[in-house]
């Protein structure tokens, strides 16, 4: 679905004139998604937060 950044929203396929949004008449970003969720850059950082203190633990083991 089309996202348009000034109002902040996703804006149905149908009512895209020409690539502007309907309400503020601005031009609309990607056409194929709208941002990154908050959700899924929060997974991704404590996936790499896990990972590192894993690494970090398997380091300590092996060196005693």
């Amino acid at each position: 679905m089309p996202w348009c950044d000034a109002c902040d929203r996703l804006v149905e396929d149908s009512t895209v004139i020409d690539g502007a949004c309907p309400t503020c008449g601005t031009q609309i970003v990607d056409t194929q998604q709208g941002p990154m969720p908050w959700k899924f850059r929060f997974m991704i950082a404590a996936t790499a937060v896990y990972l590192i203190w894993r690494a970090w633990q398997l380091i300590m083991w092996l060196s005693h």
